[in-house]
């Protein structure tokens, strides 16, 4: 496309969707690592509020829509509401692949330092509401209260989760998503589905998708869309939870709502009349009345300034080196108290590296605690390929779950589970729960079957999947 194409289809944007329509805030950005999230925040309510989106956004096209700026004018009426786009979409910065669930979570972390919010509400809609979840199981002590709208906590079929997908189901859903980019008429048809109800809503929604993801891109995103799976984080969630369901809903049926809500410690399920799965439409007075109740009751409770959290979603990593007391019997008391050493300084190093956090040490092993998954496999292979310079050999274990936090030490099922699991792992392998391999989705990691396991102590079988090494 040359300059003046270029230009004349941004002018042909802009009258398209009128003269007159609000910009909204400024855009501002938020460094994650080295990637540039955009964000805006809207109102000066006395709580925050956190808008953890969907699909596409771009921060100033989105106030250009039909309706939407009405919605996130109520939001901001009762809050200080926080707004971002997803890194690769919007106006974040381009990147390559889709971000995984995990980095997500540090572009939230991010946005909210930014503008200094310490403690928030979370709004999360589509599969921003796994993350969501994910979050606020992860991040209690920042999470007072949740509401997730048109939310799927596993997006593919399983045996115990009916309503999830097929996978031929799922590649036919992103083949008709991708016709947004092509002629008009398909690219209306693929909106309407979202539940964008008039002609002008639909046409905007297909320039502001247009602008704010590149084909490849949401290519991308479908493809680690389609790998989420939160559904044993979803127990975890300890912050009063708001489920908010299109009753009209194509894509997500109402009854993964009513799932959700039934595992959630203190949620509560709202089916929403002629409510589809996006639409935010003349529904949006609604829908923003429902939260503005829910979280002025939460507020009332008390329970938005609760004490420091005992509980949260950590993944453990317990390393242990392989035939320790034989090599100890060939160096030597001394020399094996040199390796050692150097053994337990490599370890601290990558932990620091990796944002892991030192809970014990066992003399020939250690047991650290991560908020990621993906960091904590990255950080056992990098220690198992490491220590070979030291004439050693090590396995590694990971599991995540809900930890107990007494005095910066973690205890609970979470941590004899990683113990049980290590304790399965051949020499030089990373080995991780199915758990681990559910919530590195996006991440690139791959993993080898290693089996249906019993660990001791543990009820069930747990299958148990070794990390592939880094390339």
């Amino acid at each position: 496309m040359g300059l003046f194409e270029f230009a004349a289809g941004w002018m042909a944007l802009a009258r398209g969707v009128g003269d007159n329509a609000p910009v909204g805030p400024d855009t501002h950005y938020a460094l994650s690592g080295d990637i540039h999230i955009a964000y805006q925040v809207v109102g000066e309510g006395p709580f925050d509020l956190v808008f953890v989106p969907g699909y596409v956004t771009h921060m100033e096209l989105q106030w250009r829509l039909p309706t939407f700026p009405g919605f996130l004018t109520r939001l901001g009426s009762f809050a200080r509401l926080i707004r971002f786009d997803k890194r690769g979409t919007g106006m974040s910065d381009p990147v390559s692949g889709a971000p995984s669930l995990e980095t997500r979570m540090d572009d939230v972390r991010a946005v909210m330092d930014a503008v200094g919010s310490e403690r928030a509400a979370f709004f999360g809609l589509s599969e921003g509401a796994a993350m969501s979840i994910l979050f606020a199981a992860t991040y209690p002590q920042r999470t007072a209260a949740l509401i997730v709208r048109s939310c799927t906590p596993r997006t593919l079929w399983a045996p115990d989760f009916p309503w999830g997908r097929s996978e031929d189901a799922y590649d036919r859903e992103v083949d008709q998503a991708m016709r947004i980019y092509g002629p008009r008429a398909e690219a209306q048809e693929a909106v309407r589905r979202l539940g964008m109800r008039t002609e002008e809503e639909v046409s905007a929604y297909i320039d502001l998708v247009r602008w704010g993801v590149s084909p490849g891109m949401l290519k991308a995103l479908y493809r680690m869309n389609k790998m989420i799976d939160v559904r044993e984080v979803v127990p975890l969630v300890g912050a009063p939870t708001l489920v908010l369901h299109g009753e009209e809903d194509q894509i997500v049926p109402v009854e993964v709502g009513e799932y959700v809500a039934q595992r959630l410690r203190s949620g509560r399920l709202v089916v929403l009349p002629g409510v589809g799965h996006l639409s935010l439409g003349r529904e949006g007075d609604g829908i923003a009345g429902e939260i503005e109740r829910f979280l002025t009751d939460v507020r009332k409770s008390g329970a938005w300034d609760s004490a420091e959290p005992d509980r949260m979603l950590a993944t453990v990593l317990f390393t242990d080196i392989v035939e320790s007391t034989t090599r100890a019997i060939e160096l030597g008391d001394r020399r094996w108290r040199e390796v050692l050493e150097r053994h337990n300084d490599l370890i601290r190093r990558e932990l620091l590296r990796y944002r892991g956090r030192e809970v014990a040490h066992t003399g020939d092993g250690f047991l650290a605690a991560f908020d990621g998954p993906a960091r904590a496999i990255r950080c056992a292979q990098a220690i198992v390929a490491g220590v070979h310079d030291l004439g050693l050999t090590i396995r590694a274990g990971l599991h995540a779950g809900e930890c107990e936090v007494t005095g910066g030490n973690l205890a609970g099922i979470a941590v004899h589970t990683g113990a049980r699991v290590v304790a399965k792992a051949d020499a030089d392998e990373v080995l991780v729960s199915s758990t681990v391999r559910d919530l590195v989705a996006g991440s690139g990691i791959t993993f080898s079957e290693r089996g249906v396991h019993e660990l001791k102590g543990l009820p069930g079988q747990w299958q148990l999947f070794a990390a592939s090494p880094q390339r």
